[in-house]
């Protein structure tokens, strides 16, 4: 299993590249946990700590297809380390100003999520030109997925113990600190600086003139829905006399351990057939893995299922790199990726949103199934856009005119030509 992720470690810029973006994408990771440690060092209420990093989220969600856009345009070194010191500069105003005048904090989180840097995006754009070999860029989205489910893990490890050794306004300065030198370290590499995207064009829908990533983004909304509803639901299984928050910090463990062994298992081999049929495949078993969770067994049990739940999620996210890669239009493979990153995040954050009333009104049972639901409607979705998402094969580059591009789209393609 190991042979294939160490064939892409050792190849030149790979490991730097990697843990670079994951480094970079800290502050972003851990801005929730961060921020809302912040405000009740500070005073302030759950109520202003929640709204001050939904805004976060939200800026953060509307900022990356426009930077990833910028990027498609003008490279990465130009748009990526601009962003991330601007963003940095932002949580750190908030930092030193807290939560008084409101007005600015309000502000400072807006700018922190907006200027964001779409490191992830930029990421999976560079893996062609770095790996150079197709089947070893699928293997890279796999190890990919992996390694976010390490971070995500981590992340909020790192901000209590800083919080725990300095203080919480320490813990926001030094984690967005290290995230910019983690940006800078990817931006400053020759794959980034030489990186060009193909040229583009001209269309001011970008990336999302393409059907195919439409059908995705869809698909993925609602497998966000589902990982935000588990989320939700989690919290009131273990309050309802099932061990609290202890208990809820092992379920979401598990949930992450599952994803992580899923996808290091699915990316340690190459994969035959058509992509969107095995993503068909990955996420009727993601949808199915959610049922048992109805079962409601004691927190061991419930343990076990929350981890199977977990084991397709980073297999399907990984198969959908690939398609976004295939459907992305010449010119914009950034803005794609970014667009798939924001989709699942807004979509995570609507599924608790959704969830919170059912949970209420029909307790902890009707909870947990909202991610069947949720996994079902996906599964739907990519049955219903089959044929919009059926690429070519063969590698060629199929050009088609459409009435709203007079300069003629280019069709899904392998993007080893988006390289300098």
């Amino acid at each position: 299993m190991a042979a294939g992720y160490l064939e892409i470690l050792r190849t030149r810029h790979a490991t730097r590249l990697l843990v670079g973006t994951l480094v970079g994408r800290l502050p972003n990771a851990t801005a929730a946990i961060a921020v809302v440690l912040f405000v009740r060092a500070e005073g302030g209420s759950y109520s202003l700590a929640g709204a001050l990093a939904a805004v976060y989220g939200v800026a953060n969600a509307v900022g990356q297809p426009l930077l990833g856009r910028l990027v498609d345009l003008y490279g990465q070194p130009r748009v990526q380390l601009p962003a991330a010191v601007v963003s940095g500069l932002g949580m750190t105003v908030f930092a030193f100003t807290g939560v008084e005048p409101p007005v600015l904090a309000y502000g400072a989180m807006a700018v922190a999520g907006l200027f964001t840097p779409p490191l992830e995006g930029g990421l999976r754009a560079l893996w062609p030109s770095v790996l150079r070999k197709e089947e070893r860029v699928h293997t890279a989205y796999a190890m990919d997925a992996v390694a976010q489910e390490v971070m995500f893990t981590v992340g909020p490890l790192l901000v209590t113990l800083s919080a725990a050794l300095w203080s919480p306004r320490a813990a926001l300065i030094v984690l967005n600190v290290i995230g910019l030198l983690g940006a800078l370290s990817v931006v400053v590499s020759a794959p980034s600086r030489a990186w060009r995207s193909d040229p583009r064009e001209a269309h001011w829908l970008g990336a999302l003139r393409s059907p195919g990533l439409l059908a995705l983004l869809a698909a993925f909304l609602c497998v966000g829905i589902a990982l935000g509803s588990i989320t939700l639901t989690a919290k009131s299984y273990a309050d309802d006399g099932n061990g609290g928050d202890a208990v809820y910090g092992w379920l979401m463990a598990a949930l992450g351990l599952g994803a992580l062994v899923g996808g290091a298992v699915y990316g340690a081999r190459q994969w035959a057939g058509a992509p969107e049929r095995r993503l068909r495949v990955l996420v009727a078993l993601l949808a199915v893995c959610y049922l048992p969770l109805m079962l409601l067994p004691g927190p061991v049990g419930m343990t076990a299922l929350t981890a199977v739940a977990g084991v397709f999620l980073a297999p399907s996210i990984a198969c959908a790199f690939v398609l976004v890669d295939l459907h992305a239009p010449r010119g914009t493979v950034t803005e794609a990726f970014s667009w798939l990153v924001t989709t699942f995040t807004v979509g995570s954050s609507v599924g608790t949103g959704l969830t919170g009333p059912v949970v209420e009104r029909g307790g902890v049972l009707w909870g947990f199934a909202v991610p069947g639901v949720a996994g079902g409607v996906a599964l739907l979705v990519l049955l219903v856009t089959g044929r919009v998402l059926a690429v070519s094969r063969g590698g060629a580059v199929v050009a088609v005119s459409s009435e709203n591009d007079p300069n003629r789209a280019v069709e899904p393609r392998f993007s080893s030509g988006d390289r300098a």
